[in-house]
């Protein structure tokens, strides 16, 4: 039973949330903040995978997945690292490691820098970056966004929040064979969730990319500073975080483990068998009972 995993519901800081479960409660913890434009959702696979020896705790974000969308939340990436560390002490948590994909690595980074003696360890998977100079050929098109005045740049960043746009986040940069190999659900099942409110909520964390720049320093003096065990596994085939997205980590992070695979943006879809047994060797080393 421990291996199997659990759907269960919260309130942290007054918000509904929901979270998946897996493991036994007083194994070492392994943390997976979500990205964009998905859910907990992405962990399904992963966490029966590695529940014999690992706790692993998936959250969904406010305004995201299952979990409530109050209207007074601070839906920036400062907002959900604080509500992500509420999460962490609600479910009687206190050193873990994190896994960081997509948003799901600025708002975990921040956790990190909040509180560096609770983490044991990095996994980063094509996560969002703090390198200017290394990101993809995708965040032009943001960045093009951030030269026209407010109400235009919200008006073309809403047009990429669709059931289309998500489709394309998922299959990214995969050749045909991959691309093949990612299932619908994944944009069929998050696109329903969208509300006109969690369209605007989409719309302005996207657009807090522009302001999130000006947090890069303070995530590399993390790095370079608290030097964390890090296992970097990357997919190369990313519109947004390519190969030398992954290397870049390697100016704070010398010693860090990296793999790159032949996948993309969504690893646990494609290459879930190697990401498994990497992990296993690194957390078996880094973070175990």
């Amino acid at each position: 039973m421990d291996t199997l995993v659990q759907h269960r519901r919260i309130t942290v800081a007054g918000i509904e949330t929901f979270y998946r479960e897996a493991g036994r409660q007083d194994a070492p913890v392994l943390l997976l903040p979500h990205g964009y434009p998905c859910s907990s959702y992405e962990f399904r696979n992963l966490m029966p995978r590695l529940a014999d020896r690992w706790r692993l705790i998936a959250p969904d974000f406010p305004g995201a997945g299952y979990s409530g969308t109050p209207d007074d939340f601070d839906y920036s990436f400062d907002g959900y690292a604080a509500w992500l560390e509420a999460f962490v002490d609600a479910v009687k948590v206190d050193r873990f490691a994190l896994y960081l994909h997509d948003f799901g690595s600025p708002i975990g980074a921040r956790l990190a820098i909040r509180t560096p003696r609770r983490i044991v360890a990095l996994i980063i998977q094509n996560g969002d970056i703090p390198y200017e100079d290394a990101l993809g050929p995708k965040y032009a098109d943001i960045e093009t966004t951030w030269t026209l005045p407010r109400p235009d740049m919200r008006k073309a960043l809403a047009e990429a929040v669709s059931e289309e746009a998500f489709k394309e986040e998922f299959l990214n940069d995969l050749p045909p064979a991959l691309a093949d190999t990612i299932p619908p659900d994944l944009w069929k099942l998050h696109w329903p969730l969208v509300t006109p409110r969690r369209k605007e909520i989409a719309v302005d964390l996207i657009a807090g990319l522009k302001e999130n720049r000006a947090w890069f320093p303070e995530h590399r003096k993390y790095l370079r500073e608290y030097r964390p065990p890090t296992l970097i596994v990357w997919g190369p085939n990313d519109h947004y975080m390519p190969e030398k997205s992954a290397r870049a980590y390697l100016r704070d992070l010398p010693d860090a483990e990296l793999h790159l695979l032949g996948g993309g943006h969504w690893l646990l879809e494609t290459h879930l068998d190697e990401v498994v047994a990497l992990m296993r060797e690194f957390l078996g080393r880094v973070h175990s009972a």
